[in-house]
């Protein structure tokens, strides 16, 4: 046979192969032109042998330069020949996709989440320690310890020395020692780690029927999981949204699910005359309080407790806050959030929603995308919203001039909405 090789070979004879049945053959062939070798190429060229080839019967074949017509040929060896001929003149071969590196890619991460629950990247810090000891420290397995461990210096995260290990400066970043540590969004996804192991269930049923709370979720250690990743990620993001927006014309701001306080402090920082309301739930306020107090803005917050979906919430507002709130409802849910806020905003008050806003096809942001599938398998309704959902749903509580002000990829787009005078 003529040299049958290419990308776009290998690609048209795996989708030719779809819709053959039976007894197939395998071609594979190494092609060279002007001294120029393109790699051993394996084409699943599955043919039905008997009844497209006269009842000849071919083994695997591995052939090169042979003068066959191409009427001779069955019709899709004839297309192939066609594709290696003209990658034989020169033409580029197109690059085949990585996919199984996507695929197996849960593997690194399950090595880091393991490597952060026992919390190797906190010991570790600053000395180095045989597997040995950390093993013993922990009560673990030696030899399993030595595994994971040399598989993160694979990773960059660790360092090995003498059969001694330490963290890196990468990996510092997991360490609790760390003022900036991002070991808190790490807990967190151990957390919801189960979860999404149920996603297919989910995409069978509509809904995670092993669902295990994340949000208001009964566990203090889960909870504190929970509002620490939301703090990491809040930390890097509030200053940019507090610069991007006009803060100079209000006096009094509600935030709703107000979390750590994040928000609540880089709007403070922008407004030095703005006073703050954090509404969240019992067991989520001290956290909040203590960032507050750190940051020595106490005698401009007021702390109030209580559940956005069952109390009423504070009044005498002019700027109320849903930051990372309307995700994880459904719709039903934040029709009646929206009325609730609508009930006790100030007139001439605005309500400004930052999250995921999706385009109408609904795959932009990316990342928006990807975290629709995080609401179906973390939350019993939640979803991404795209803005024609979100401002159809706040004109039909009354709201008006419901904007779409910045758009990002990493949850930092914003709408506004004025409730009128």
């Amino acid at each position: 046979l003529p040299p049958l090789a290419g990308c776009q070979a290998q690609h048209f004879a795996r989708s030719e192969a779809l819709a053959l049945s039976s007894k197939y053959s395998m071609y594979s062939c190494l092609p060279r032109r002007s001294g120029r070798s393109y790699g051993v190429v394996k084409i699943f060229a599955f043919l039905e042998l008997e009844s497209r080839f006269s009842g000849k019967h071919f083994s695997r074949v591995s052939q090169r330069g042979r003068n066959v017509k191409n009427e001779d040929l069955p019709p899709m060896v004839s297309k192939l020949t066609f594709f290696s001929n003209n990658i034989n003149k020169g033409y580029p071969m197109a690059t085949q996709p990585d996919i199984i590196a996507d695929v197996r890619s849960f593997m690194k991460s399950r090595v880091i989440l393991s490597a952060a629950e026992l919390d190797f990247f906190t010991r570790l810090d600053g000395n180095f320690v045989s597997a040995k000891e950390i093993a013993d420290m922990l009560g673990l397995n030696e030899r399993a310890t030595t595994r994971i461990l040399d598989c993160l210096i694979t990773y960059g995260l660790l360092e090995k020395k003498n059969g001694r290990y330490r963290t890196t400066e990468k990996g510092s970043y997991l360490s609790s020692l760390r003022p900036e540590s991002m070991l808190p969004v790490v807990k967190h996804m151990n957390v919801i780690w189960n979860n999404w192991s149920c996603l297919t269930e989910a995409i069978k049923k509509g809904a995670d029927q092993h669902l295990k709370p994340v949000v208001g979720a009964q566990s203090e250690e889960d909870r504190k999981a929970f509002i620490g990743a939301m703090h990491v990620a809040a930390r890097r993001l509030s200053g940019k949204i507090a610069e991007a927006y006009d803060l100079s014309p209000f006096k009094r701001l509600l935030d709703i699910g107000g979390g750590s306080g994040a928000y609540t402090i880089a709007f403070l920082k922008k407004n030095p005359k703005l006073k703050a309301v954090i509404f969240d739930l019992k067991g989520v306020i001290p956290i909040a309080e203590e960032n507050i107090r750190k940051e020595r803005y106490q005698d401009r917050v007021n702390f109030v407790a209580g559940d956005f979906y069952k109390d009423d919430l504070p009044a005498e507002c002019d700027l109320a806050l849903l930051s990372a709130i309307i995700h994880q409802n459904s719709p039903e849910q934040n029709f009646e959030l929206y009325q609730k806020i609508y009930r006790v905003l100030d007139s001439g008050g605005t309500l400004l929603i930052r999250d995921h806003i999706m385009d109408e096809s609904r795959t932009k942001p990316p990342a928006g995308a990807l975290f629709a599938l995080n609401m179906l398998v973390n939350t019993p309704a939640g979803d991404t919203y795209t803005f024609s959902e979100v401002k159809d749903t706040l004109e039909m509580v009354g709201f008006s001039e419901v904007k779409l002000i910045m758009s990002g990829e990493k949850m930092d787009c914003l709408v506004e909405a004025i409730k009128p005078h």
